[in-house]
């Protein structure tokens, strides 16, 4: 039996009815996988912050300006910021990573390619070459904190205007219009959401991203911390590490990370759906159900980091003496469902 078959197994003798613990289980099996060993442990484990600005921010279309993207950074480095508060109760380490901020701030991973990226609505957000700079850099990141003995990684996100990124991206991507994937990220009002939907409609026209490939369309009307969590996606393949998607933003960098390797689905675990309209298209293309339901779209990586004591929890019970054989029963069985 492979690893996978071998973490089934003691699921099925786990003394409980089969799959009672529902998608739980399946993500111990799925971990049993990526890890390469029914012995599942993620007793290490940290989040990524990626944080880059976005030129596109100059529309109009967040609620805030750049300058915020540095302060909410800085809280993160210092160990302050909701997803700090939020790792701390799991004890999840939590890692802020500059791919690409207007203004450098002290404590972060250094991994600024540029002060941001170009106005998207004007030109190519990136170059081609700066992209794929930065989707290196995440699959290198991945392998330097296995390295340093971490079993598992949450994806987080920091950056002012980053779900309009991501929306054009989710619409190129996915063959769909402004009007279906815009939503209002972190609290836009009527007229804010129609300049989003304007930005998006602009940006696409004018840059034409080519469907058939996903570094294109990352170049063109992405992030720099987008495409280094496409990286990171695809780091979890390349390194056996399990890889937590969080909200939209996540999970469209997810999207290019499956479009550009399909294989690296396999090392992704999915963990709460998003408010932002995209994210039942974009779960449903990658063919995984979130966890939890909980209307979160604060980003950061705390939806990603929520999902983290449910494992914990589904681990005791994997891991736990509480077998058919200790209680002297005959195990369960699958049973014919009647008509």
């Amino acid at each position: 039996m492979n690893a996978k078959e071998q973490a089934q197994f003691r699921w099925d003798h786990v003394a409980k009815p089969l799959n009672s613990l529902g998608s739980l289980e399946r993500l111990i099996v799925k971990i049993a996988g990526i890890q390469d060993t029914p012995d599942v442990r993620i007793n290490k484990r940290c989040v990524l912050v990626f944080c880059a600005d976005h030129g596109v921010v100059a529309e109009g279309v967040s609620q805030s300006g750049s300058e915020v993207t540095a302060l909410v950074a800085k809280s993160i480095a210092e160990g302050t910021a909701n997803i700090n508060l939020m790792a701390s109760v799991s004890h999840t380490d939590v890692f802020a990573v500059d791919m690409g901020m207007a203004v450098a701030v002290p404590g972060m991973i250094d991994c600024r390619i540029a002060a941001g990226t170009k106005n998207m609505t004007h030109s190519s957000a990136m170059t081609r070459v700066q992209v794929e700079q930065a989707i290196r850099t995440g699959i290198d990141l991945v392998g330097e904190m296995k390295a340093r003995g971490y079993q598992l990684i949450a994806t987080g996100e920091m950056g002012i205007g980053n779900t309009t990124a991501s929306t054009a991206m989710a619409c190129a991507l996915l063959i769909c219009t402004p009007e279906e994937l815009t939503g209002r990220g972190a609290g836009l009002s009527d007229a804010g959401l129609i300049r989003k939907r304007d930005a998006i409609t602009r940006a696409l026209h004018v840059n034409q991203p080519d469907n058939s490939d996903p570094i294109d369309v990352l170049t063109k009307v992405g992030g720099f911390e987008l495409a280094g969590m496409a990286g990171a996606f695809l780091g979890g393949m390349k390194h056996g590490v399990p890889v937590i998607i969080d909200g939209v933003i996540s999970a469209v960098a997810a999207l290019v990370a499956a479009r550009i390797c399909p294989a690296a689905v396999e090392a992704m675990l999915p963990s709460h759906m998003s408010r932002e309209p995209a994210m039942v298209r974009i779960m449903a293309e990658l063919g995984m159900a979130p966890i939890l339901y909980a209307d979160m779209a604060l980003g950061e990586g705390t939806g990603a980091v929520a999902l983290i004591p449910l494992l914990d929890m589904a681990l005791q019970v994997y891991h736990g003496p509480h077998t058919f054989d200790e209680l002297g029963m005959a195990a369960y069985t699958p049973q014919e469902e009647r008509a």
